[in-house]
């Protein structure tokens, strides 16, 4: 298996995961400006992919922001993915320690995300990697 940035050639696959990742809700121009951003090389939008055998079969999507608590970006890694049939052999956690790896290479200052409390395969990858903080998330809508 190899973890690597997306590439426009992958546009396929990545759309294949990407569909099955946001569970059927399908948005066109979401997608399109979501991969046009992924292809953009002044984006603060990047993406891995883990790659088997030429199959794309896990995608780990992120932004990189400025932030007020530090004078080095922050990652938000948004979107963490692999195929069902592909679950359960570490690939998730490949994909989050080669972000790390380019975190750690980039001098950012941390990289955070969120997920859903009843994911418990999620939890529990994510317990044995980060620290957990006890903040809720607040959203107020602004284009409803």
């Amino acid at each position: 298996m190899k973890i690597r940035p997306v590439s426009p050639d992958d546009f396929p696959a990545w759309l294949a995961l990407w569909n099955a990742n946001n569970l059927g809700h399908k948005d066109e121009d979401v997608t399109t400006q979501t991969w046009t951003r992924l292809n953009d090389a002044q984006s603060d939008v990047h993406a891995l992919v883990a790659e088997n055998k030429a199959e794309l079969i896990g995608l780990l999507q992120y932004v990189l922001h400025p932030t007020t608590g530090s004078i080095e970006p922050v990652c938000y890694m948004q979107d963490v993915f692999v195929a069902p049939e592909h679950r359960s052999q570490g690939i998730a956690r490949t994909m989050i320690e080669t972000l790390e790896q380019i975190g750690k290479r980039e001098k950012w200052a941390r990289i955070y995300w969120l997920a859903e409390a009843s994911n418990e395969a999620a939890q529990a990858l994510y317990k044995s990697l980060g620290h957990k903080l006890d903040f809720t998330l607040h959203i107020l809508p602004t284009n409803d």
